[in-house]
């Protein structure tokens, strides 16, 4: 919106604009100086700080703002014919989407499928030979999977196998962009460990992560031998992907560590961390050097480089001279099964999918499911029903943000865009601080409200908003006339039904409506018949506003 433009409003709606703006206080979040529409956000707003959390929505709108990256037109009205009860809606809707292959995606499908990601469908080996040995560019493969993720995000209607390949690709947090080692097999990472894994079991999952060349690389396991071993790889398996920091009890005697009924130690120590990089010593890439049989990119377990001495982890101890991988097998086994592991993955699933600090009740009882089912090969799924089936999850709403790849998913999913991302989007999106597979650390990005509610976050997501609805990004397509019912010409009736198809609820608190209405009607009585041209020159800036306002932002 232009100055000009934004003087002809009149002060008193400019006013009641900047305190919707302002309301992003609300979310807990830092406010811009100045939003990409030319609205200025007062460094003092005037309306009263939140106090707890907002009203709780309808069972639908949670469900595709928390289990989904939001609800495209006629995802809610889908919902709510699932069944007569919230319970039954709900279940129905979970069963589907626990059994993501069984879902038609053709509309994502045949996207996919126009994109020409041409690396998507082909094999370990081949993605080596042509992308890392070969020279067809090694972050061609990194920049497929980025541009099928967009689309899947946006178009799938496996929308839970989504969220979940998100969550273990950071929870499994790799630096993808890095031309020297997981950019050229990114595709098998994605494909063959990640999604092949997520709904099945810990321990098989764990085992295919271990031996993917781009975590070997990632964390220099595929160096790791006797004659001087490397303790990354081992040091992120028991921190950062299954005991977790909260079961790391420093430096002392591992003899010294209480033991549990089973006789495993009650957490790890430094000296697990050791003993299990000499177990994983001679785990490494097939890559066609120091004695590799081959040169392409498969897992290759090198026998004259692992220590063979015993070893004592977590408690149990290991003698000489076992079987080839034995001792890395071991650790992985007692990992997976550990009950601070079943904690700790129970607690970020639910952090994930409930709220920054989820009821102890909830992980206990996913933590429960996790260690009864750690035989089945539906292991993960299981956790996951309980999660979003609990009483829980029902009763949460607002205790997170939705984080920059959510909410960009989300806009275009709300605006029903057609969409292909371009390199002018993810330029936009990155700006935001969570550009896909770019985490250099190991940690993953995080997860929490406070992280994500800050000034740079949200003016950036604000500066896509106003994009996509004027139709500034290449290959990003929304009409916004053309979606909107024949026959809604005055200011309630416009104003209302963007509320309803964006938000999929009232705005909370009510008053946010009334600049909604104020800068829509400029001075005009808010139930007269507005121009049609005035309609089509007000309409982006409108449903920008919407997209702004801190209710979109609530998970």
């Amino acid at each position: 919106m232009t100055v000009q433009k934004r003087r002809r409003m009149g002060r008193r709606a400019a006013l009641r604009v900047d305190r919707l703006l302002a309301a992003t206080a609300r979310a807990g979040v830092a406010v811009p100086a100045a939003p990409a529409t030319g609205l200025r956000a007062p460094g003092q707003p005037d309306l009263p700080a939140a106090t707890g959390d907002p009203a709780l929505p309808s069972l639908g709108v949670i469900v595709y703002n928390r289990l989904a990256f939001g609800a495209r037109p006629g995802d809610l009205a889908a919902f709510n014919a699932l069944g007569g009860t919230d319970d039954a809606r709900l279940g129905a809707w979970i069963n589907q989407q626990t059994n993501p292959g069984a879902i038609d995606d053709s509309e994502c499908d045949a996207r996919l499928a126009a994109a020409g990601l041409a690396t998507l469908g082909k094999p370990l080996p081949q993605l080596w030979v042509e992308y890392y040995r070969g020279s067809a560019g090694r972050t061609v493969p990194v920049g497929d999977v980025r541009q099928a993720t967009f689309i899947r995000a946006i178009y799938s209607r496996r929308q839970l196998n989504e969220v979940l390949a998100d969550f273990w690709h950071n929870h499994f947090s790799i630096y993808g962009w890095d031309y020297s080692y997981a950019s050229a097999t990114w595709v098998h990472f994605d494909r063959d460990v990640i999604r092949a894994y997520m709904w099945g079991n810990f321990r098989q999952f764990l085992q295919a992560v271990t031996v993917s060349p781009a975590m070997l690389y990632y964390l220099d396991n595929y160096i790791n031998q006797v004659a001087g071993y490397n303790e990354n790889w081992a040091r992120e398996l028991f921190e950062l992907h299954t005991l977790g920091s909260a079961n790391y009890l420093g430096v002392m005697n591992p003899l010294d560590v209480p033991k549990d009924q089973n006789g495993l130690a009650i957490g790890y120590c430094d000296n697990d961390v050791y003993e299990a990089a000499r177990s994983f010593t001679g785990w490494r890439v097939n890559n066609g050097s120091s004695g590799a049989p081959g040169d392409d990119g498969t897992f290759f377990y090198h026998a004259a480089w692992h220590d063979k001495a015993n070893k004592l982890i977590l408690g149990r101890y290991q003698p000489a001279n076992q079987a080839d991988m034995a001792d890395g097998n071991l650790v992985l086994d007692l990992l997976a099964s550990h009950p601070g592991t079943a904690r700790y993955i129970a607690s970020k699933l639910c952090r994930r999918l409930v709220a920054d600090d989820p009821p102890q009740t909830l992980v206990d009882a996913a933590a429960a499911v996790f260690t009864a089912a750690q035989g089945a090969g539906d292991q993960l799924a299981q956790v996951v029903r309980t999660i979003c089936l609990s009483a829980e999850f029902k009763a949460a709403w607002g205790q997170k943000v939705k984080r920059p790849f959510e909410a960009a998913a989300g806009l275009v999913r709300a605006l029903n865009a057609d969409f292909y991302p371009s390199d002018d989007f993810h330029w936009t999106f990155s700006a935001a601080g969570q550009s896909l597979f770019g985490h250099r650390s190991p940690d993953g990005y995080p997860d929490r409200r406070s992280d994500w509610a800050n000034t740079t976050s949200l003016l950036q997501r604000w500066r896509l908003a106003n994009r996509l609805v004027r139709n500034e990004l290449d290959d990003v397509t929304v009409d916004l006339l053309a979606q909107m019912p024949g026959g809604l010409t005055t200011t309630h009736q416009i104003v209302d039904y963007w509320i309803s198809r964006l938000l999929g609820r009232p705005m909370d608190p009510p008053s946010n409506r009334a600049p909604l209405v104020d800068f829509m009607a400029q001075g005009r009585n808010p139930d007269f018949a507005l121009p049609a041209e005035q309609i089509a020159e007000r309409l982006p800036h409108l449903v920008a506003l919407i997209l702004m306002a801190p209710d979109f932002q609530w998970r």
